[in-house]
Order: C-alpha cells, then sequence, then structure tokens
C-alpha cells in the first residue's frame, strides 16, 4: 500500500515537471517570438523622400517662370542648345533677345561676354526694349558709351543660382543692383524674371521684362 502510494506520488511529481516544462518552453518560444518582431522593427529601413519631393527638387534645380514657354524647345536657341555656347552667341540664338544681341553687337561687347569667366546676366527681352519710347531707344543704340553702361549694368560676377541670386549685386559697370525674391520668384530693380536659371557654357541668365537704368 506504501508503495502504491509513493508511485502515485512519484507519478504526479512527474506529471507536474512536464507540465511546468512544458509551459517554460511556451514562454521562451513567445519571448524569442517577440523579441524577433521587436528587431525587425527596430531594423527596418526608414522611409526615403517620396519620388515627388525628388522631382519638385528636381524641378527646382532647372530653368524657371512663365517666359520659359517661350523658349524654343530644340536647336541651338532652346535650354539644351544655349548650355552649350558662351552667353553672347547663346543670346543670339534665342528669338526672345534679338534686340539685346544687337545692342552688344553695337556696343562691341560680344567678345567680352563670351570670354568672361562665370559671369551672371540679367538679359531684358525684346519686349522690355520695346517700353523704351524709340526715339530714345535709337539715341541710346548710337551712343557706344551709354549703352556700354546700360549693358554692363546687367551683368555681375558668379554664376548665380536661384539660392544665391537674391540681394545686392555689383554690376561690371561698377554700379549696384538689388534682386528680390526667393524660390522661383524674383524681380531685379523692380524688373521681374520671367525665365531664370537658364545656363550658357560661362554664364547664368535671368530674363527679365523692363531694361535696367543705371544712375548716371
Amino acid at each position: 500500500m506504501k508503495r502504491t502510494i509513493l508511485n502515485r506520488s512519484v507519478g504526479l511529481a512527474a506529471i507536474a515537471l512536464t507540465a511546468s516544462l512544458g509551459l517554460s518552453a511556451c514562454g521562451n518560444e513567445a519571448d524569442d517570438a517577440a523579441a524577433d518582431t521587436s528587431s525587425e522593427t527596430s531594423e527596418a529601413p526608414m522611409e526615403s523622400e517620396s519620388p515627388m519631393e525628388t522631382e519638385s527638387a528636381t524641378a527646382a534645380s532647372g530653368p524657371f517662370g512663365p517666359g520659359c514657354s517661350a523658349v524654343p524647345t530644340e536647336g541651338e536657341g532652346s535650354v539644351e542648345g544655349m548650355s552649350d555656347d558662351p552667353v553672347a552667341t547663346a543670346a543670339s540664338n534665342n528669338p526672345l533677345l534679338k534686340t539685346l544681341v544687337a545692342a552688344v553687337t553695337e556696343a562691341d561687347l560680344v567678345d567680352t561676354l563670351n570670354t568672361a569667366e562665370d559671369i551672371t546676366v540679367f538679359a531684358p527681352t525684346d519686349d522690355a526694349f520695346a517700353k523704351i519710347p524709340q526715339k530714345d531707344l535709337n539715341a541710346l543704340l548710337a551712343d557706344k558709351e551709354a549703352l556700354t553702361a546700360v549693358l554692363t549694368h546687367h551683368v555681375v560676377p558668379g554664376q548665380l543660382s536661384p539660392e544665391e541670386v537674391a540681394g545686392e549685386h555689383e554690376t561690371l559697370n561698377g554700379t549696384m543692383i538689388t534682386v528680390e525674391g526667393s524660390g522661383e520668384d524674383f524681380t531685379a530693380e523692380g524688373a521681374a524674371v520671367i525665365c531664370g536659371n537658364v545656363p550658357t557654357a560661362n554664364a547664368t541668365v535671368y530674363v527679365i521684362d523692363t531694361v535696367m537704368m543705371p544712375q548716371m
């Protein structure tokens, strides 16, 4: 009888031990699963910039402004075509800048602009020159000294990006101009930039809608 009771006690102890080990094993498996989940969560890569953000950054680094739609999409007068030529040559291929090119030629500044290193040119369109009364424009084109002063008033040293162009700048004429704005909205001495950040081989061009007159 005692042996039977003893056997039963041993059997119950064994069952209890087995159950305990089983629960312990389950607990360890649950802990391991939780640890694996935590590890996967902590090691998950950070999200990269969205395609929209990347495209926006790329778009901002190129030419901008409503006037850019009037620039040819192919050929030497296109943005791509202008990037291969020095600035005076590049301007001569752009249909928006015929009067400017004629003025630069009259002032004998073609070689000066083409051989300059790293400049920024604020280029008035034909419509900008058309705002000047014809009599006054003819007189300006006939006066080489005055014409040179006006044209060099539109050129500053350094190829200025949209992030750098705002502020006061000394021109090649020794005068000062003030550029205001940010992003893709700028004015130079009140003249609106209608197509900005256009690259040429030696310059960055900002096409403007008004001729800037220096204080003489």
